[in-house]
């Protein structure tokens, strides 16, 4: 009876575990047959935007930022920017659009400088859009976002594309938002979800982000997967725009990727309950949405569950198990599904060159697992080095 029940749960740790090897192909072959069109037609109203950018200590890139801003093509919109423990002395900007914010104490938090600008908005602003103190924005960006808040969205996400390949870990970096943006963003929305939340290049109505968060005040990394989980809680859907592109500074060097890795897979821990959550939901209001989106929120960072899928085939192996011959064919299956979105034309010849240096990425990974329980203790914002301007980011694309 014992040995009975250990060989249960031996196959149900398995199953749960190799699910996420197959889900992204099952996705992918689902939309190829039912997965809806992007919206292409907007009206042409300008709605008013407030754009968010928060700094935390750095304000090195800050004019970069700006500067890509006041150039978009657009008009109607004010930009609110949170120097949060900054130094703001040598910050000046000839725009009247820009409003410069200096929190009187240190806030340490995302939402906390979100909900400092949004109770100083100069004007009611109908919706906001957050921006990093290390992105730059293309001049459509507004405009994209439009197309789907004119359909009757209240939350969107914009594609985060890389602003710099200038190391292997930069490549590699730009490659896995290149598979999270398709599969949990244009898959995952096509087929009647939600596109997950990035932490910026996001937007919302004010009202719906201010239903969301401003009665909560989350400490550390992962204000976007409660943000998301909120959303997704009333039913409502977060579009994926895929031409609302903002370029942002990819992880170049080791130790900035253990710290960042660090602090996301804390966040992992931290909140992917709320998966489980969603997934009942789901089920009792007979919602795709939301069952689908939760199904992607309990799912373990990739290096997790392919660590633990070559361990497992490895232990079957032993066993002289027909489970071994079951795992061979996930990872297959799994390394096609990641293949898939990298086949998009337009991709940088460098992103394909750093995949032989796959397994050094997953080895930073794991050392960011090690320190992952106290990471949001350490720092609350990634270092950002590389400095460039919006001009020169398009001159490459």
């Amino acid at each position: 009876m014992i040995l009975s029940i250990c060989y249960s749960i031996w196959i149900l740790i398995q199953l749960l575990v190799g699910v996420h090897l197959v889900i992204p192909v099952v996705l992918y072959l689902f939309h190829l047959l039912t997965g809806k069109r992007p919206i292409t037609n907007s009206v042409a109203v300008e709605a008013d935007y407030a754009v968010i950018v928060t700094a935390y200590e750095q304000t090195s890139m800050l004019s970069s930022v700006v500067d890509s801003l006041l150039a978009m093509n657009y008009e109607n919109y004010l930009i609110y920017i949170v120097a949060d423990n900054c130094d703001i002395t040598g910050l000046h900007f000839n725009s009247n659009k820009v409003v410069l914010l200096k929190p009187e104490t240190v806030l340490a938090g995302n939402t906390r400088s979100h909900f400092y600008a949004i109770h100083r908005f100069k004007r009611a602003h109908e919706r906001l859009t957050i921006i990093d103190s290390d992105n730059l924005v293309h001049p459509d960006y507004l405009k994209e976002l439009n197309v789907y808040f004119d359909k009757g969205f209240q939350a969107v996400q914009g594609v985060r594309q890389a602003k710099n390949l200038n190391t292997t870990l930069a490549c590699l970096d730009a490659a896995r938002d290149i598979y999270y943006h398709f599969y949990d963003g244009k898959i995952l929305f096509e087929l009647g979800s939600s596109a997950t939340l990035a932490g910026s290049g996001m937007a919302f109505t004010t009202v719906l982000y201010r239903q969301c968060l401003e009665h909560r005040d989350i400490n550390g990394a992962g204000f976007d997967k409660v943000l998301q989980a909120a959303i997704v809680q009333k039913d409502l859907r977060i579009a994926f725009v895929e031409n609302a592109i903002v370029y942002d500074e990819k992880t170049a060097g080791a130790n900035q990727l253990v710290s960042q890795r660090a602090r996301w897979i804390n966040t992992w821990f931290k909140y992917f309950t709320l998966g489980f959550r969603l997934m009942a939901s789901g089920i009792r209001n007979a919602s795709r949405n939301q069952f689908l989106f939760g199904v992607i929120l309990v799912r373990p960072p990739l290096f997790i569950f392919l660590i633990l899928s070559v361990l497992f085939m490895g232990i079957n192996l032993l066993l002289h198990s027909w489970f071994a011959a079951a795992w061979l064919a996930g990872l297959l299956l799994f390394v096609t599904g990641f293949i898939i979105p990298l086949l998009k034309p337009g991709i940088d010849v460098r992103v394909y060159r750093s995949l032989v240096k796959i397994p050094k990425f997953m080895f930073l990974q794991v050392l960011s697992l090690l320190s992952a329980r106290n990471a949001n203790k350490k720092s609350v914002a990634s270092k950002h080095t590389y400095s460039s301007k919006i001009d020169d980011v398009l001159a490459n694309k």
